[in-house]
């Protein structure tokens, strides 16, 4: 059975929550809050809301203030908002569209009014959803696409620096993959880099990113994770590639492991460094893993 969207409901008003909840409880998950701030922590609580309706007139952080600050983090600017007041002046409904608000609703509440409105912004924000699912990830393995990876691997660099927590990547290169297209086909090949890659989504914890580099290449970034721990990893997702045999194949992987250095490097470096390490892996024989160098201009 698929989990009903879920709704956060933000209002000082006991009388005004009921009101809201009896309206919705039958076909939605509901979150209560009854102040700003509250709404900011459930809105970054798993399961985050598909919808919050908001209130605007609220002591200490009014729901024009709660609405500025959810669109500007990147963690929940992407919740619908639909504003819920007995403010009806043409100038405050467009100040709240304009804040980023998608509807205005306006009290007396009206159920009709609301499970209508719901209903249509709850549709909005599946589809919207399939469509960024579909922009971020790459459509054969289903993995993230270099795009999302780029993007996560600034912010994951940046919380390593701020933390001072150790960050490592890991690049691979499927070996011979040329080979695999010609004597195989196009559909083997495809076979070959879905099943690489779910070995690689398998093999890794929540907070990895494993992503399809672009073509045979696939790319990882592993939060917390020391140079040392990151080529046991890659060794151990060599051996489980050896023994794969996709579509009867019989695959290997050449694989570089790169740590973000102390003085700080910027992705494109670290990301140097990894592919230097594959292409020694690739010179000395393949199905190997290799670490990076400290400096590319000084080798090993």
């Amino acid at each position: 059975m698929t989990d009903l969207p879920t709704i956060l409901i933000v209002d000082d008003s006991r009388t005004n929550i009921q009101l809201l909840a009896g309206c919705l409880k039958k076909d939605y998950q509901l979150k209560i809050a009854m102040n700003g701030q509250r709404c900011l922590e459930l809105a970054q609580a798993s399961p985050q809301p598909d919808l919050i309706l908001l209130d605007v007139v609220m002591p200490e952080m009014d729901g024009y203030e709660v609405c500025k600050r959810l669109k500007a983090n990147p963690l929940t600017q992407h919740i619908p908002i639909i504003f819920v007041t007995g403010r009806d002046s043409d100038d405050e409904e467009e100040y709240g569209l304009q804040l980023g608000a998608v509807d205005y609703i306006t009290k007396p509440i009206r159920p009709a009014i609301v499970t209508a409105r719901v209903y249509t912004q709850i549709m909005l924000k599946q589809k919207s959803d399939e469509l960024r699912n579909m922009a971020l990830h790459d459509q054969l393995t289903q993995l993230y696409n270099r795009h999302f990876l780029l993007e996560a691997a600034n912010q994951k660099i940046a919380e390593s620096v701020r933390h001072n927590n150790s960050l490592s990547i890991l690049m691979m290169d499927i070996d011979h993959f040329k080979q695999v297209n010609d004597q195989f086909g196009h559909q083997a090949g495809d076979g070959v880099l879905q099943a690489v890659a779910h070995v690689l989504a398998q093999s890794n914890r929540k907070g990895d990113v494993v992503a399809r580099f672009g073509g045979e290449e696939f790319v990882a970034i592993f939060e917390h994770c020391s140079i040392d721990s990151a080529e046991a990893k890659a060794e151990m997702l060599r051996d489980k590639i050896e023994q794969l045999m996709p579509v009867g194949i019989h695959v290997t992987g050449s694989f570089g492991v790169a740590e973000l250095r102390p003085d700080e490097e910027n992705f494109e470096q670290l990301l140097a460094r990894a592919d230097e390490a594959v292409y020694r892996a690739k010179e000395m024989g393949r199905n190997r893993v290799e670490r990076a160098a400290i400096d590319l201009s000084c080798g090993e």
